[in-house]
């Protein structure tokens, strides 16, 4: 095991659904060869009944039930005590979208502490008391942080040092340079009648290099306009 391997715990109802994907490919070679380590914590070991209750009716009435504060606290408390340098997130459709710069600046971190929701969410004393930080992977609900905090940590590990094959291999996808990625071809040179573009197969590593760039921008602009004027006011 590397000393000081970047962590990631996750706070889960179902600890059973990790490593899940994480075990396999290019996270689960990392993971096998000690370049990160994964905890993931039950988080019903922190209930105070004999029935190991985590969830209680809603304050003011409305469906579904709420994740209770003080089981939650004691929980995050166990794996995240005072003066743990890593970041506590909490998988939530409220929070903030998770862009590849905060990517990156997880991945140059120790490790990161997931708290992985179900129900109605996490009661708003323990966010506020823990300070914790609420991110979204998108505009929808998933039914609990489980398979955000996957995605998440996914997206992480693969910019660690050492997992991704070649170095240069991340540094050209979508959003790395603040546009979607350009199109890919491989080999047959004619699919269904459809033909590579020629300036890819010329050799000129030059107009190779301008094609990809005017269609990540061509791309990025069609498909999403909020990237693009992003990238415009950022452009020197």
């Amino acid at each position: 095991m590397v000393r000081d391997a970047w962590t990631a715990t996750v706070l889960t109802l179902f600890p059973e659904m990790f490593p899940g994907p994480l075990g396999l490919s290019l996270a689960g070679r990392a993971l096998e060869t000690g370049r990160w380590r994964l905890e993931a914590v039950d988080i019903r070991d922190f209930a105070v009944d004999r029935h190991r209750s985590v969830d209680d009716t809603p304050s003011g009435g409305g469906p579904g039930m709420v994740m209770r504060a003080d089981v939650m606290a004691a929980a995050i408390d166990a794996v995240h005590p005072a003066g743990d340098p890593r970041p506590l997130i909490y998988l939530s459709p409220r929070g903030r979208p998770l862009r590849q710069a905060r990517v990156r600046e997880l991945a140059a971190g120790p490790g990161v502490a997931l708290i992985c929701g179900r129900f109605e969410g996490l009661d708003q004393r323990v966010i506020e008391a823990r300070a914790i930080e609420e991110v979204s992977l998108g505009d929808f609900v998933l039914s609990g942080g489980e398979p955000a905090a996957i995605a998440l940590i996914d997206a992480v590990v693969r910019l660690l040092p050492g997992v991704m094959g070649k170095d240069a291999s991340g540094t050209e996808e979508s959003f790395e340079s603040g546009l979607l990625e350009y199109p890919h071809y491989t080999r047959p040179q004619i699919f269904e009648g459809r033909e590579i573009p020629p300036v890819l197969t010329s050799g000129d590593h030059k107009k190779v290099k301008a094609w990809r760039r005017a269609e990540a921008e061509r791309t990025t602009r069609e498909r999403r306009p909020d990237l693009w004027d992003d990238f415009l006011r950022k452009k020197p």
